[in-house]
């Protein structure tokens, strides 16, 4: 799966020489984030301008359209993670209102599927990471702040400074004892 500047988003497979699918075209909004579902049958697209979009990867069609799109943040979706079976999504990114991570049940229509929005990150959640044996997202910021949130009580546990520029990378060990931040500096 490739995402580009450009906003085009096409899929490939290794022994085939041409792309098998193009999810978007040239000319959308630049893609920030893009990954594949834990069952590998759906992938999800964020973009510049704040949306989050989500396809069956098994489709027939070589120009299929989303399943389900909208836009996650006001600005922009930076990062975002499938929880549990992909029906639940959490994003982060930036907004007008601070509300920089998001949780998000996609079987519920559109206007009724934010189910929490976390005020933090003043200036927008760069990355994100799910933990799933916790029950924790870890949420990386612009300022350098990392927070650590339980998803089960939709609740900020922790926060704390760990750069001071922007933060670009998470990581998760497989037993979920350490993570490991990595900034722009």
């Amino acid at each position: 799966l490739t995402g580009a500047q450009d906003g085009s988003v096409r899929m490939f497979e290794w022994t085939r020489p041409q792309q098998l699918v193009c999810f978007r075209q040239a000319g959308n909004a630049r893609v920030t984030r893009m990954y594949f579902n834990s069952q590998g049958n759906k992938c999800g697209v964020a973009d510049g301008e704040g949306f989050l979009s989500i396809w069956q990867v098994n489709q027939a069609t070589s120009n299929p359209k989303p399943y389900l799109s909208w836009q996650c943040h006001s600005k922009t979706t930076s990062d975002f993670a499938f929880i549990t079976s992909s029906s639940l999504v959490a994003t982060s990114g930036q907004s007008n209102d601070n509300r920089n991570v998001c949780l998000w049940d996609t079987l519920v229509s559109s206007g009724n599927s934010l189910i929490h929005a976390f005020t933090c990150h003043d200036h927008g959640a760069t990355v994100l990471q799910y933990a799933p044996k916790h029950q924790l997202l870890i949420s990386g910021g612009r300022k350098g702040y990392i927070c650590i949130f339980d998803i089960r009580q939709r609740q900020i546990l922790h926060t704390f400074q760990a750069h001071e520029s922007a933060v670009k990378a998470l990581a998760l060990d497989t037993s979920e004892d350490y993570f490991v931040t990595g900034s722009a500096e």
